[in-house]
């Protein structure tokens, strides 16, 4: 339940006062993920307020992934799930942030091939354009619904028969497993882009969508890098999370 909301024009806008009172039910426990709010005319009536301003708000909460609405028989206005975090203020890997914050993590494999460095890829990773690297397409995958997609390379003279091995989990994992190496600092490029028709079809969403690009390269406790990645997050389905740190 909402709860009472006590609007004061003199407080701001109506409208954010009751997005605000929404977000303070989420959090509260008040509503959870799958509730239903009443219909448009009932809570506009509860609340007070006309139905435009009630829209307004409603479009507000949709807008930052906070409610999802539906149309038809059994449509409505519904508690969205929370949204994954993505802590760029330490490097970690995704499978293991995931687990973090109990939800399931997975990955499935989209194509594996080795490849010749592109000059940019090459650059990433330290090595000359023409060499050979290893490609991986996978779309990560957040208690079974698709949530990044991801493009990764490894140069293949540091990392032979890579693509050998099961590409399902955790590739850090496997890193440190198999070859003793694993990322353990990353600088990361972040852009807010619209998904195109490949990420559309891999991420299960519509073109046009509002997508996070990343770009990383990632580097091993002997400062070699060892992975560059060009991802994309779904806006609807991820929140990054950046510390601000004093200088030293």
């Amino acid at each position: 339940m909402i709860g009472p909301i006590d609007l004061d024009e003199e407080r701001g806008a109506l409208y954010t006062q009751i997005v605000d009172a929404v977000v303070a039910a989420m959090a509260e426990g008040r509503l959870v993920p799958g509730d239903r709010l009443p219909a448009e005319r009932d809570l506009a009536i509860e609340l007070g307020v006309s139905r435009d301003t009630l829209r307004q708000a409603l479009r507000e909460l949709q807008r930052h992934g906070h409610v999802v609405r539906t149309v038809g028989r059994g449509g409505g206005t519904f508690v969205a799930e929370p949204k994954v975090r993505r802590n760029l203020s330490r490097y970690s890997g995704l499978a293991d942030e995931l687990r973090e914050q109990d939800i399931k993590a997975a990955a499935r494999v989209l194509s594996a091939r080795g490849r010749s460095a592109s000059p940019a890829i090459a650059a990433a990773l330290g090595v000359q354009p023409g060499e050979p690297v290893h490609e991986i397409v996978r779309v990560r995958l957040a208690d079974d619904r698709p949530m990044a997609l991801e493009h990764t390379y490894y140069a293949q003279a540091l990392f032979p028969g890579l693509l050998d091995h099961p590409l399902d989990g955790s590739i850090y994992e496997l890193l440190r497993s198999i070859y003793g190496e694993t990322p353990v600092r990353a600088v990361e490029y972040l852009e807010p882009i619209l998904a195109g028709p490949d990420e559309a079809r891999a991420l299960g969403i519509e073109e046009g969508a509002p997508l996070m690009y990343v770009e990383r390269i990632a580097y091993d406790a002997a400062d070699r890098p060892v992975e560059f990645g060009r991802d994309v997050y779904r806006g609807d389905r991820t929140r990054m999370v950046v510390w601000g740190l004093p200088e030293r």
